[in-house]
């Protein structure tokens, strides 16, 4: 199997681990100085890498881009994401806001006029948000957790969708390395900012969980899932890499099972089958119909 193929898988899987994660974190620490705190190392990590690497420095457009992508992905969706979970959203709602994004994705993709969905795909997009949503079912239900709660999930799904699609169109060009330490340079700023304004004076309770979710966030998603994430969004379809994301649902309600003993049920499962159902029609369907010579401009 080609890099290329199992790339996706990877990034999934790891991704599915940022919701367990910030359950694993969020208790000894407030939201936004844990993504202070991610986002300070993470910099230093990519710091090591353009040191070790010496990478071709973005031009001034080029870091405006990536300040921008990083400011909604990283700081703006995750600042949303674990806000919502600090305030009692469960892990079921957290998943479907990943749900949601591959369906409005290509409905914006359609929108700007950069592609078109066969049919097969269509019916691809409905079976895995219809997947995703027994995955939810099927587990704790859906709570937004109040008023506050319910904005942070509307927010962080925005934020997520706009800044995928920013990173697509308009991110590309920049070594992947040295963009992503400008998003990140981005993602300190906006979650410092939060956690001065919000969360100043409040204390972290060090252990060894919170030390371990913060290392986990930091190595294997804000360095290596992202790195992946950039280099599938260069290469591929921004609609088939957001529809990879409708197993997220499913791989979380499994890791929820074997680390918190949350047990799946049988529509749970179902929905599991039914989003991997989902992604293949997607994948399998070919590339979109689409403004192809306005798309491979962008990505050269």
């Amino acid at each position: 199997m080609r890099a290329s193929q199992w790339i996706p898988w990877v990034f999934v899987v790891l991704w599915s681990t940022g919701f367990t994660g910030a359950k694993l974190g969020l208790p000894y620490c407030g939201p936004f100085t844990f993504l202070a705190m991610r986002m300070g190392l993470t910099l230093l990590c990519f710091a090591g890498l353009i040191a070790a690497l010496r990478p071709a420095w973005p031009t001034a457009a080029q870091m405006r881009s990536q300040w921008i992508s990083g400011g909604m992905l990283h700081g703006g969706y995750l600042g949303c994401l674990f806000a919502a979970i600090k305030l009692g959203v469960p892990a079921g709602l957290a998943a479907l806001i990943m749900g949601l994004q591959p369906l409005l994705t290509a409905l914006l993709s359609m929108a700007l006029g950069e592609q078109r969905f066969r049919p097969r795909q269509w019916l691809g997009m409905a079976l895995g948000l219809a997947g995703a949503s027994l995955v939810i079912a099927g587990s704790k239900g859906v709570s937004f957790g109040g008023g506050a709660g319910a904005a942070f999930v509307i927010g962080g799904l925005v934020l997520i969708t706009g800044g995928t699609l920013f990173q697509k169109y308009r991110g590309g060009g920049a070594n992947p390395i040295a963009g992503a330490f400008h998003q990140y340079l981005s993602a300190f700023a906006v979650t410092g900012i939060l956690a001065l304004l919000f969360e100043r004076g409040q204390t972290v309770a060090w252990s060894g969980p919170f030390v371990f979710a913060l290392a986990w966030s930091v190595l294997m998603l804000s360095v290596l899932a992202i790195l992946l994430l950039m280099r599938m969004l260069r290469e591929g379809d921004v609609s088939q890499v957001a529809a990879y994301l409708y197993l997220v649902p499913g791989l979380t309600a499994v890791q929820a099972w074997l680390l918190f003993d949350e047990r799946l049920s049988a529509l749970a499962m179902g929905g599991i089958v039914l989003a991997a159902a989902g992604v293949a029609l997607v994948l399998r369907g070919g590339k979109p119909r689409a403004a192809a010579e306005r798309i491979d401009s962008i990505k050269g």
